[in-house]
């Protein structure tokens, strides 16, 4: 049995057109095309697209997909892979969910903040192998180093000022702000001032990071979907990385 486009983008919850650029990058062939010209999937097609659809939400690019899915020989034993991934992030999502409703339930209720349990499920190590890949093993274990230094209120603080520069981005993106007005520029300076006060941030310290990794990293933005949720999905992140380049190009 085989199901047109038609199906398969409905059940998968994209569109026939996202199938059909698939096919003509070579990643999602068709198993079959009928004599009315429209493209017919088997179930090693869905394999296929279930793996596609898992990879994308890694964050990697289609022709990364491509070339995890021409290396791979077993198609179960790498979906056995991404699950072990998945109810690892099923069980670090459920304590971060805990965190947050015992935070709000604290606030609510007047009670003291047990800095301890804030943060339980928020693994900073989770990017490790990227980060050392892109900048060096030096610069994540700088970072490593810092962060498990600060006490559980700094982190608090330091997770709070993440959070407000998230949102005023958001915010100004959503306001239909200038990427290169005054107001823009000043959350790239915030943003540039922050990465300044990361160890082990390339070109980092008193000077701050480099305009190669400073434009690079608003690059990663967009690139990377993972990263880009914190700007309010791919269009915040491209507004956000408008307004980095152009402060680089002004000041770095």
């Amino acid at each position: 049995m085989d199901s047109s486009i038609q199906e398969i983008a409905k059940l998968a919850g994209t569109t026939s057109r996202t199938l059909r650029h698939y096919d003509d990058i070579g990643l999602l062939p068709p198993s079959r095309i009928g004599g009315n010209g429209y493209r017919y999937y088997d179930d090693a097609a869905l394999v296929r697209l279930q793996r596609i659809m898992l990879l994308r939400e890694l964050g990697l690019g289609l022709p990364a997909i491509g070339e995890v899915l021409d290396r791979e020989e077993s198609a179960p034993h790498a979906l056995r892979t991404h699950l072990e991934w998945l109810q690892q992030e099923q069980d670090r999502l459920t304590r971060q969910i805990a965190s947050v409703e015992r935070t709000i339930g604290a606030l609510e209720g007047g009670e003291r903040l047990m800095a301890e349990q804030m943060f339980d499920g928020f693994d900073h190590t989770r990017y490790k192998e990227e980060v050392e890949e892109r900048w060096g093993k030096d610069a994540y274990a700088k970072s490593d180093a810092w962060w498990r230094s600060m006490s559980a209120d700094e982190k608090a603080a330091w997770q709070q000022r993440v959070a407000q520069l998230a949102g005023d981005w958001i915010s100004a993106h959503e306001r239909g702000i200038d990427p290169a007005g005054d107001e823009a520029q000043a959350l790239a300076q915030r943003q540039f001032d922050w990465l300044r006060g990361i160890p082990g941030t390339p070109g980092g310290g008193a000077a701050g990071p480099t305009k190669e990794y400073f434009v690079g990293l608003a690059e990663m933005y967009v690139a990377d979907d993972r990263f880009g949720a914190n700007y309010g999905g791919q269009a915040g992140a491209e507004f956000v990385r408008d307004a980095m380049t152009v402060y680089a190009d002004r000041n770095l």
